[in-house]
């Protein structure tokens, strides 16, 4: 009887420590405060900035090109509304694989790469066709467009209590990403682009109004 109360009880001593494991782990793959706070101003910050670079430019000035292959402070615009769905339908893609093992080894010094990288524009990159701008939008059309896909990135990153380091998809530059520094590719990548949009406004022949 004894035997069979200490075999209980070792199970149950087992089955309470395999469980804390599995918590502990996930919370280890969770955004701490800090990281959640980061990539809400991150986002909040990135598109402002957006905004007020061209919600008062004339159309000549939204669609002035320093050369024919360039692209105009529109042609930006609409990039980061196409990129910002592409970047972020990563971050659903790796949610939906399984938690990668080797996460916190393939991606724990990623982050700051990412920070330091994706605003440095010394570095071009060619731009998927899929996110290639079409020069046929709108101004009212793309600031909806960023607009609306701001929100619900902004919304994931609010809420989330998922443990998103613990899930991965590759990256063709970065290789393998956690869904955290995913989520935080979206501002980045815009960040970069605001200084694209600073650029062509520099221009010597950017038009006066």
């Amino acid at each position: 009887m004894n035997s069979l109360k200490q075999t209980l009880q070792l199970l149950l001593v087992i089955g309470v420590c395999t469980f804390c494991h599995v918590a502990l782990a996930a919370d280890e793959g969770k955004m701490t405060a800090e990281e959640r706070a980061k990539a809400i101003k991150y986002l909040k910050d990135s598109q402002a900035e957006t905004l007020s670079m061209i919600e008062n430019l004339s159309e000549a000035q939204l669609k002035f090109k320093a050369a024919p292959e360039k692209w105009s402070v529109l042609d930006t615009a609409e990039h980061i509304m196409l990129a910002e769905k592409l970047i972020f339908s990563q971050v659903e893609k790796a949610l939906a694989s399984p938690p990668n093992a080797d996460w916190d080894a393939k991606t724990s010094s990623k982050t700051a790469l990412l920070e330091k990288a994706l605003v440095n524009r010394t570095t071009k990159v060619q731009a998927p066709e899929a996110i290639v701008p079409s020069s046929k939008l709108t101004l009212a059309e793309v600031i909806k467009g960023l607009k609306e896909g701001r929100a619900k990135t902004l919304k994931f990153a609010e809420e989330t209590q998922l443990p998103l380091k613990m899930y991965t998809a590759e990256n063709p530059f970065f290789k393998t990403l956690n869904a955290y520094q995913w989520l935080i590719y979206v501002p980045l990548h815009n960040m970069r682009h605001n200084q694209q949009i600073a650029e062509v406004k520099a221009d010597p022949n950017f038009p006066k109004k």
